[in-house]
C-alpha cells in the first residue's frame, strides 16, 4: 500500500496473524493462540468474559507449541490412533454433558470459532498424542512398593481423613489408585524433561505479545 495505511478490517487481520511462536518451520500466529485459549474455556465448561490477557495468551501459546511438538512426535514415530474415534466420540459427549442444557453447549461451541467437527479433529490429535506419551514415557516410570506406603501414609490417608468422617480404607484397598496417581506424577515429571529436549531439536522460538 503506497500511502502505507491499512484499514482497521486488514489492521485486524494483521495482528491476528502475527507470528508468535514457532516450531521449525510451523508458524504459531496470534489468531490461532487466541482460538486455543477459547477452546480451551470451552472444554472446562468456562465462559469467556472479555478479551484474553496477556498471561490467558501466554499459557494458551505454551499449551499450543507443545501440542505441536507432540504431533510431529506422534507422526515421526508412526503413533496409531486411528481407532480412537470411539473414544474421542465419549470425550465430546462429557464435554456436551458438563454444560446445563444444549442451549449453553452451542452458545459455547460457537464462542470458539470452531465447528463440531474441528472440536473432533482437535481431540483426536489429544488422544494420539497422549498415546504418545503412554508409549514414550510409561515404561520408565517405575512405582515401588515403598514409595505406594509413602504416600498411603504421608498424602492420601491424611487427604480422606480431611475431607470425610470415619476411618480411611486400608492400603490394599487403594493400592492400585495410589500407584496410578505416582506413575501419572513421573510421567508428568518425564514429559517436561523430554520436552525439552524436543523443544531444542525441534527449534522452538518464542516471541512475546
Amino acid at each position: 500500500m503506497g500511502c502505507g495505511l491499512l484499514s482497521p478490517a486488514s489492521r485486524a487481520a494483521e495482528t491476528l496473524d502475527r507470528v508468535v511462536a514457532s516450531v521449525g518451520n510451523i508458524a504459531i500466529t496470534e489468531g490461532e493462540v487466541e482460538m486455543e485459549f477459547r477452546f480451551e474455556n470451552f472444554l472446562e465448561g468456562r465462559p469467556q468474559e472479555g478479551p484474553p490477557g496477556e498471561q490467558d495468551l501466554q499459557q494458551a501459546s505454551d499449551r499450543l507449541m507443545k501440542q505441536t511438538l507432540l504431533v510431529l512426535e506422534a507422526e515421526a514415530e508412526g503413533v496409531d490412533a486411528s481407532d480412537s474415534a470411539a473414544q474421542v466420540a465419549q470425550l465430546l459427549e462429557q464435554i456436551r454433558r458438563s454444560y446445563p442444557d444444549a442451549a449453553t453447549y452451542e452458545a459455547a461451541l460457537r464462542s470458539t470459532g470452531l465447528s463440531e467437527t474441528q472440536i473432533f479433529e482437535r481431540l483426536h490429535r489429544h488422544v494420539r498424542s497422549l498415546r504418545l506419551i503412554d508409549q514414550r514415557l510409561r515404561p520408565n516410570a517405575w512405582v515401588d512398593q515403598p514409595e505406594i506406603e509413602t504416600y498411603y501414609e504421608g498424602t492420601f490417608v491424611p487427604e480422606f481423613l480431611r475431607r470425610n468422617k470415619g476411618p480411611a480404607p486400608s492400603l490394599g484397598e487403594v493400592e492400585d489408585q495410589i500407584r496410578e496417581i505416582l506413575v501419572q506424577q513421573k510421567v508428568d515429571q518425564l514429559l517436561v524433561e523430554w520436552l525439552k529436549e524436543i523443544e531444542v531439536n525441534r527449534q522452538v522460538k518464542v516471541h512475546s505479545f
